[in-house]
């Protein structure tokens, strides 16, 4: 009997992995249902290949194109849209497996949703974490849920850990590896446009992570998931730059024992990890080739043409309503740049004055984490607007 999988975000990335993983097992795994914000005719042709008994749009306006699409190419899918819509799927009880990987805080609700009825949750949405660890963590505790981490960093400590006894007495410290993004060696970051920030050099990713690779921020997002899912204080994670993109992360032991995980930049990888977890296997990622590789390099990163790691430490030691802030500002200063309305280094800046200009309390609830997103977004427009008339 195979286990039903629902994916949250099918028609990204991390979903067409997803997908490439399970039809490697058949005999293990099928698609229970998918979903997608606004990809009506991607949403159609997942579909069509995997046969989902429920296929959700987030948009609801474009429900009636869903579900007029399904009728026509004949298939038996139910058809959903919005909010609620996104929630029921995240917790069908046909379905043990539950794939987080909307981009953006949209994919908090659900995840929260998937944790709170017990499922196996493979995370592929930091923001969920970054915004309200705390809630999703004690969901998990709550529910008896699993917690995987998709993202190849997080997922690369949680191989590296797997022999530890008590990590946070065993453990110095978490080294995440960054690949240092399109524009390591580019000292004028002025005239940078949004084709070169998404034409990352190893990783194949959505517009907008791939801008946040582009900025660091995503390795900064990625310092407040370690601190969140792992337990550790930000003084115990560093990052480093390691162009190759081979060693996904590292673990430094208290005897001075470095332990690293390494494997080919294909999602697919950590994917598999999580699906078969506590097994292997098989992802369809390519053998890494230690003869054709040559040598590894490393090297700090650099905070003064990339501040927004340094603004994610900043907002992991000033608490969890500052990371929301970090997580919306960022969200829409990076909107505004894809659509050209601000330049690539104004994105730090917009970060950087809604940290300053808002200082809300911890949240207590989701309604409390969603009502300082929509704060910080308010806020972080208004500073798009300011910079475009100055």
């Amino acid at each position: 009997m195979t286990q039903g999988v629902v994916i949250l975000g099918a028609t990204g990335s991390i979903g067409a992995s997803t997908l490439d993983v399970i039809e490697r097992h058949p005999q293990r795994y099928h698609v229970e249902a998918v979903t997608a914000q606004t990809s009506v005719d991607a949403l159609l042709d997942v579909c069509v290949r995997h046969r989902p008994k429920l296929a959700v749009i987030g948009d609801e306006a474009r429900e009636a194109a869903l579900r007029d699409g399904l009728r026509a190419r004949g298939l038996a899918t139910e058809a959903a849209a919005g909010a609620a819509a996104l929630e029921h799927a995240a917790t069908l009880d046909g379905a043990p497996i539950v794939v987080a990987a909307i981009v953006g805080a949209a994919g908090l609700v659900p995840a929260l949703a998937a944790a709170r009825a017990g499922k196996r949750l493979l995370l592929a949405n930091k923001e969920a974490v970054v915004c309200a660890g705390a809630l999703l963590t004690d969901a998990v505790r709550a529910s008896g849920a699993t917690l995987l981490p998709v993202d190849s960093e997080h997922n690369a400590i949680h191989q590296c850990l797997a022999g530890a006894r008590e990590p946070l007495r065993d453990v110095r410290r978490l080294i995440l590896t960054a690949s240092g993004g399109p524009f390591r060696r580019q000292h004028d970051l002025s005239a940078v446009t949004p084709e070169q920030a998404c034409a990352h050099p190893n990783w194949v990713m959505g517009r907008k992570i791939s801008v946040d690779s582009a900025t660091l921020m995503n390795k900064g997002l990625e310092v407040i998931e370690a601190s969140r899912l792992f337990g550790f204080e930000p003084s115990r994670i560093d990052v480093v730059v390691h162009p190759q993109s081979v060693i996904h992360s590292m673990v430094e032991f208290g005897d001075g024992s470095v332990v690293a995980q390494l494997g080919t930049p294909d999602m697919r990888t950590p994917i598999a990890y999580a699906l078969g977890w506590p097994e292997r296997i098989e992802s369809g990622s390519a053998t890494l080739d230690f003869a054709r590789l040559g040598a590894l390099s490393f090297e700090p990163p650099d905070l003064t043409r990339f501040p927004c790691l340094a603004l994610a430490y900043r907002a992991l030691r000033a608490g969890p309503a500052a990371c929301i802030v970090l997580n919306a500002a960022n969200e829409i200063a990076v909107e505004a740049f894809l659509q050209r309305r601000l330049p690539f280094v104004a994105i730090a800046a917009v970060i950087e004055e809604a940290l300053g200009r808002l200082a809300p309390a911890a949240p207590m609830s989701v309604d409390e984490v969603l009502a300082i997103d929509d704060e910080a977004r308010r806020m972080a427009a208004q500073a798009v607007t300011d910079w475009g008339i100055r």
